[in-house]
C-alpha cells in the first residue's frame, strides 16, 4: 500500500537583526505592525440588548488593515471596540444617540449608511444613525473619511438598517 506524504514548508522572510523593523522582499522598511503598538484603553457604553444582538456580526466582520494602518490591541468593557493604528481611528459599536443629532438635518450617506457627523479641533466623530445598533467611529484631526468610507461597507453587509 503506497503511503503519500505531505510537507509544508513556512519561511518567514525578515531582514536586518530581530531589534530593527521587518524588511519586505523588496528590501522597504515594513510599516509599523499591530504588536508594536501599545494596548489602547477605548471607553464604551454598556452593552445594550441591540448591541449584543447586532454588534457580534460587525466586530467578526472588521478588516485586520484599515486604509493601511494595522488593526491593534484595545482594552475595553465589552467587545465591541476596534482600533487601527496610531493615532487611531477607533470604532465602538453600540452606543447612544448622538446629542447633537437633529432628525433630517447634518446627515451624509456613504454606501448605504446614514452617518452623523461631529467635529471638534481633537477628532471627527462620525455615528452610523440608520443601524440596529448605533456605531461611532472617531478620526484624528488629520485623517480623511476614507477609514468611514472603508467601514461603511462593512457596517451596511453586517449590520441591518432601521
Amino acid at each position: 500500500m503506497p503511503v503519500l506524504v505531505v510537507l509544508v514548508v513556512l519561511v518567514n522572510v525578515r531582514g536586518g537583526s530581530d531589534d530593527g523593523p521587518a524588511a519586505d522582499v523588496d528590501g522597504t522598511t515594513a510599516p509599523q505592525r499591530a504588536e508594536d503598538l501599545p494596548v489602547l484603553p477605548v471607553e464604551v457604553p454598556p452593552p445594550t440588548p441591540e448591541a449584543d444582538a447586532n454588534c457580534p456580526a460587525l466586530m467578526a466582520a472588521l478588516p485586520l488593515d484599515l486604509t493601511g494602518e494595522p488593526a491593534r490591541l484595545v482594552d475595553s468593557d465589552t467587545p465591541y471596540a476596534a482600533a487601527w493604528g496610531d493615532p487611531a481611528v477607533v470604532l465602538v459599536c453600540g452606543v447612544p444617540q448622538p446629542a447633537g443629532l437633529v432628525a433630517g438635518e447634518g446627515l451624509l450617506q456613504i454606501d448605504r449608511v446614514t452617518w452623523f457627523v461631529e467635529q471638534t479641533d481633537e477628532a471627527t466623530t462620525w455615528t452610523a444613525v440608520d443601524r440596529a445598533a448605533l456605531v461611532q467611529v472617531t478620526l484624528p484631526p488629520d485623517v480623511d473619511s476614507a477609514p468611514v468610507t472603508v467601514l461603511s461597507g462593512v457596517l451596511g453587509d453586517t449590520l441591518p438598517a432601521l
